[in-house]
């Protein structure tokens, strides 16, 4: 994940996400050995996690109430 040119707001959520991940996956893992079913359980964990910067709610719960507001 990178921030975007001219968002440096977005470094912080960035590098916070990063070490969330190698908490799970340390630097130099090999993705190819890791099963799909271990990408999906961690992906589930990470976006069932409240987070400081979306006022404690959890990504999966934002993500769908802003897929809900353009239905």
């Amino acid at each position: 994940m990178e921030a975007h040119p001219g968002s440096p707001w977005e470094r912080g959520t960035n590098e916070n996400t990063n070490g969330l991940i190698r908490q799970y996956f340390p630097k130099g893992t090999a993705f190819d050995t890791v099963s799909t079913q271990i990408i999906k359980r961690v992906q589930r964990q990470l976006n069932d996690r409240p987070r400081a910067v979306l006022n404690f709610h959890k990504p999966d719960e934002v993500f769908n109430q802003l897929v809900a507001l353009e239905g």
